[in-house]
């Protein structure tokens, strides 16, 4: 990679919550559900910025009109999402879900069940939950606060979220509307543009180099001969993240300075 990491005021964290504003650009009208403090940060750049046109919820069952803090209730509701429309809107393509991993492998593959045999596994973790039908029918994003071996393995113990190897394998039923769009991390941000379907760096947060990242998974990524840095924050992006979204400052808390 040639070039030097770019002077910033701007937080490895708050890199992170531009990276994942970022997978909601230009989505036009569709349900942004992002899982974790950081994507849901995230979300409410994008809403407030580039992507006005995105819907956002209170976490639970009200789509707000507004953007309020982090922890704060809405001002202003402008509709109920019961869960049984929730999932209509996940089956017929309307959402863009940022998923959080247990483990996840250089096709997609993601894991939130167990670690271990599925009979009788080491550790139980959330189950399968609705990953299946995320991937399947709408654009499902990734954001992993800690980027280890332990995340990003060879082989998930539990495929939950289907990658696009099983996706392919599963016939045109399956690849439909299967999409993957973008993996965050604390080091950088990757997808799977590439022939065969498998992981690429596509960015380094200023201050990560390639090495570390390759060091950090346990997968042959594709590394570009050039990798560009995670763009900077604005100057106005900045004062909203800190000022409006969050100013508690608990994006430090999930990836610390």
């Amino acid at each position: 990679m040639s070039g030097t990491s770019p002077s910033t005021t701007a937080t490895r964290a708050e890199y992170c919550v531009v990276a994942c504003a970022e997978a909601w650009r230009d989505a036009g009208e569709v349900l942004a559900s992002p899982m974790g403090t950081v994507p849901m940060i995230g979300a409410r750049l994008a809403k407030l910025t580039f992507s006005p046109d995105l819907l956002l919820t209170d976490g639970e069952a009200l789509l707000i009109a507004d953007v309020p803090a982090v922890g704060a209730a809405p001002r202003v509701v402008e509709g109920w999402l019961p869960y049984r429309q929730h999932l209509a809107m996940v089956t017929t393509g309307r959402r863009h879900v940022m998923m959080g991993a247990s483990q996840l492998d250089r096709y997609g593959n993601q894991n939130i069940s167990c670690i271990g045999d599925w009979a009788q596994p080491k550790r139980q973790l959330l189950g399968v939950r609705g990953a299946p039908v995320n991937t399947l029918n709408n654009p499902t994003s990734y954001w992993v606060p800690k980027h280890s071996t332990r995340v990003f393995v060879e082989r998930v113990d539990m495929v939950s979220g289907v990658g696009y190897d099983r996706a392919a394998a599963a016939g045109p039923s399956a690849t439909r509307y299967h999409r993957l769009p973008d993996v965050i991390s604390d080091l950088g941000v990757f997808d799977f543009e590439t022939p065969d379907r498998t992981m690429r760096l596509r960015s380094l947060h200023p201050g990560v180099t390639v090495a570390e990242v390759v060091a950090a998974t346990g997968f042959a990524l594709t590394v570009p001969d050039e990798v560009p840095y995670t763009r900077e924050p604005t100057a106005e992006e900045l004062r909203v993240i800190r000022d409006e979204i969050d100013p508690k400052e608990l994006r430090d808390r999930e990836v610390p300075s």
